[in-house]
């Protein structure tokens, strides 16, 4: 399916693309907010996932989470469950073992490189909470209207 780029910024991430500390897992652990920038208006969800780009499984997955309203802004600090009541109902799949936000944490030392990608979709996408994010992107084949991807660094 062809899409357009989704465009997004992720708020704290700065210009030198490095994620702050409150974002990781040295820090609060706080998923980051994200403001959206020419969102399709057949847009019904949006989806995004954290991968780090530098594990030596490939795209490690670090969040997953979908059926977020379709909106301008996702805002931080998204709780941790399978279901987030505050976003009327999204899901968190499986996401570094956990159905939350985990953010950066590599080996002391060592700097790896991260990927948040936002998918627009033109449905609710219906799967188990204990889907991957391989299963995520089978089932959102087809319905995605648009995709954008930032990557950022964390030592």
């Amino acid at each position: 399916m062809n899409y357009t780029i989704l465009e997004f910024a992720c708020i704290g991430i700065d210009t030198d693309g490095k994620f702050p500390l409150e974002n990781t897992g040295r820090g609060q652990d706080i998923s980051p907010e994200f403001l959206i920038k020419n969102l399709s208006p057949e847009a019904k969800t949006l989806a995004i996932t954290l991968e780090d780009l530098s594990h030596p499984i490939k795209e490690f997955t670090h969040w997953l989470i979908w059926n977020i309203p379709a909106a301008d802004q996702v805002k931080s600090g998204i709780s941790a469950g399978s279901y987030v009541p505050e976003l009327d109902g999204a899901c968190q799949g499986i996401g570094y073992g956990f159905h939350r936000y985990a953010g950066p944490k590599p080996p002391k030392g060592k700097t790896h490189t991260y990927r948040f990608t936002v998918y627009a979709l033109d449905c609710e996408i219906q799967l188990s909470v204990h889907s991957t994010k391989r299963a995520f992107l089978k089932k959102a084949e087809g319905h995605t209207l648009q995709k954008g991807s930032m990557t950022a660094k964390f030592e």
